[in-house]
């Protein structure tokens, strides 16, 4: 009887270390799915950062990756502690677990807020940028933001390309005759702007605002889905990998 207890105790104690593994392995590959979409967000907006007047979204992007980085140098600490069967070594991985559900908390908490205020944000800031800041001395990366910006989504202006009109750098002499930024035409020459005609710049298409609007909300909502989604996910699948911690049997002297 004692020597059937102890293979059914030994059976047990395989399947919970198991089980704990592909936790583990699951919980590493959402760390790899939320650094991947960290890095590839930061990627994909750094070229739009200088017109936007808040940092919250590029801090919601740096912690989502500092998140996912974390998750996965964790993730080897919980194979390392499996597979060596370290109850101490555990508890660390348990505790770990904690802190990248509150940091990937904030930084979904964070996306989240920010995109019930992008719009005014926008709307505020980008016609401003445009008319006060581009092409002026020491607003290098303003311009380069706004030319990249008309470029990628084939807009011009912020609401339309007669936004322009009114532009500090259309009405100095450095426009050289130009009715828009040569970043608005269709095909981009030197001095293309000075022809403002829908066959040479994009006029019908629209301004930028809703464009870029659109493409940061989509952004900031994977983001924000991502990184609480992924925390909730831990809390669930932690608290069952915890009590399968205490189940763990220690080490044997032979092991």
């Amino acid at each position: 009887m004692a020597q059937y207890k102890a293979e059914q105790d030994d059976w047990l104690s395989v399947y919970l270390k198991y089980l704990l593994f592909v936790f583990n392995f699951f919980f590493w590959v959402g760390g790899a799915a939320v650094l991947a979409l960290g890095v590839w967000t930061l990627v994909e907006k750094s070229g739009y950062l200088s017109v936007l007047a808040s940092s919250t979204f590029a801090a919601s992007t740096y912690i989502l990756i500092f998140a996912g980085a974390l998750v996965m140098v964790t993730g080897f600490l919980g194979f390392s502690a499996i597979i060596r069967e370290d109850r101490s070594c555990l508890s660390t991985y348990f505790c770990l677990l904690l802190v990248i559900f509150l940091v990937e908390l904030v930084a979904g908490v964070l996306a989240h807020m920010y995109y019930q205020r992008l719009s005014d944000e926008l709307k505020q800031h980008l016609t401003r940028t445009l008319s006060e800041n581009y092409g002026q001395p020491g607003a290098a990366a303003i311009t380069t933001s706004v030319d990249r910006l008309q470029q990628d989504f084939k807009c011009c202006g912020s609401n339309s390309s007669a936004d322009w009109q009114h532009s500090a750098y259309i009405l100095s002499p450095e426009a050289e005759g130009r009715q828009v930024p040569d970043s608005c035409c269709k095909t981009v020459v030197v001095r293309c702007g000075q022809r403002a005609h829908p066959s040479n710049i994009y006029k019908v298409e629209g301004g930028c605002l809703t464009k870029l609007e659109q493409f940061l909300a989509d952004h900031l909502l994977l983001m924000g889905a991502v990184g609480i989604g992924v925390a909730c996910l831990q809390v669930s699948w932690g608290g069952d990998g915890r009590g399968l911690s205490r189940r763990a049997p220690s080490p044997s002297p032979l092991g």
